[in-house]
C-alpha cells in the first residue's frame, strides 16, 4: 500500500473542512485519498464507494485520527462488508475522542505548559519556550505516525490493538502528572511575577490559601483545584494592574 507519507501529511490538517454535519469527515476522507489509490487496480469495483464511505460523519481527537484513517482503510482492501466499516467508524469515535482529549488536552498540553513557566520563572528564558513548541510537536508527529502504522496492520482489530497499546497506561498517568506540574508552576510563576512586592504577596498568598482552605470546608466539592488556580491566576493579574 502506497501514499502513507502523504496520507500522514495530510492528517496533521485533518480539521481544516471540520463542519457541523461530518465533523472530522471531510478531513478524514482527504488523507485516506492517498492511500486507497492502489484500489484502483486492486478492486476498481470497490474503490468508489471506499472514497465515498472514508468522507462520512467522523469524529475524534485529532491527534489519534491515524488509528481510524489506518483501520477503515485496511477494512477496505480486506473487503469488508461496507456495514461493517459503517459499524467501526461510528464504534471508534467516542473511545478515540476520550482517550486523545485525556492524553492531549487535559494531560500533555498543560503539563508541558506549566513545564515551560516554571522553566520561565526560574530564568530559562524563551528557551522554555521553545523547548515547549519542539517536545509538543515530536510527541505529536510521533502519535501520528504510530497510530497510522497501527491502524494499518490492525485493520478491523483496532480495538484490542489499542488496548494492548501504551495508550491506556499513558492515560492513566498522565492526567496526575499534568496535575502535580501545574501546581508545582503556580507558586513559582507567582513568585516570579510577584518578585518586587514579596512583603504584600506573602500576604496575599497567606490570605488566598487560608480563604481556599475555608471553602474548601464550607462550600465542599464546589472548590475544585482548578477553581483555586483560576482565581488565584486572575487575582495575581489584577494585583499587578491595581499595583503596577
Amino acid at each position: 500500500m502506497t501514499g502513507a507519507r502523504h496520507a500522514l501529511l495530510r492528517l496533521f490538517a485533518v480539521q481544516g473542512s471540520w463542519n457541523y454535519e461530518r465533523m472530522l469527515g471531510v478531513g478524514l476522507g482527504y488523507a485516506a485519498e492517498p492511500l486507497l489509490e492502489d484500489l484502483k487496480a486492486t478492486d476498481p469495483a470497490r474503490y468508489p464507494g471506499a472514497v465515498s464511505r472514508s468522507a462520512e460523519f467522523f469524529n475524534c481527537n485529532p491527534n489519534l485520527a491515524g488509528l481510524a484513517l489506518g483501520a477503515l482503510v485496511r477494512a477496505e482492501y480486506d473487503a469488508a462488508p461496507p456495514a461493517q466499516i459503517s459499524r467501526l467508524r461510528t464504534a471508534l469515535c467516542g473511545p478515540l475522542g476520550a482517550l486523545g482529549d485525556q492524553l492531549f488536552w487535559a494531560g500533555l498540553l498543560p503539563a508541558l505548559i506549566a513545564a515551560a513557566l516554571g522553566a520561565l520563572a526560574l530564568g530559562a528564558g524563551w528557551w522554555a519556550v521553545v523547548a515547549f513548541f519542539l517536545v509538543y510537536n515530536a510527541v505529536r508527529w510521533r502519535t501520528a505516525v504510530w497510530a497510522l502504522q497501527t491502524g494499518l496492520s490492525a485493520g478491523m482489530n483496532v480495538g484490542a490493538a489499542i488496548g494492548r497499546s501504551w495508550i491506556p497506561r499513558v492515560v492513566a498517568r498522565v492526567g496526575p502528572a499534568a496535575g502535580f506540574a501545574v501546581g508545582l508552576a503556580l507558586p513559582l510563576v507567582a513568585a516570579w511575577f510577584l518578585e518586587h512586592y514579596r512583603p504584600t504577596a506573602a500576604l496575599a498568598a497567606l490570605g488566598l490559601t487560608a480563604g481556599a482552605v475555608a471553602g474548601a470546608r464550607w462550600l465542599g466539592p464546589r472548590v475544585t483545584a482548578i477553581r483555586i488556580a483560576l482565581v488565584t491566576v486572575a487575582l495575581t493579574l489584577l494585583f499587578r494592574l491595581v499595583f503596577p
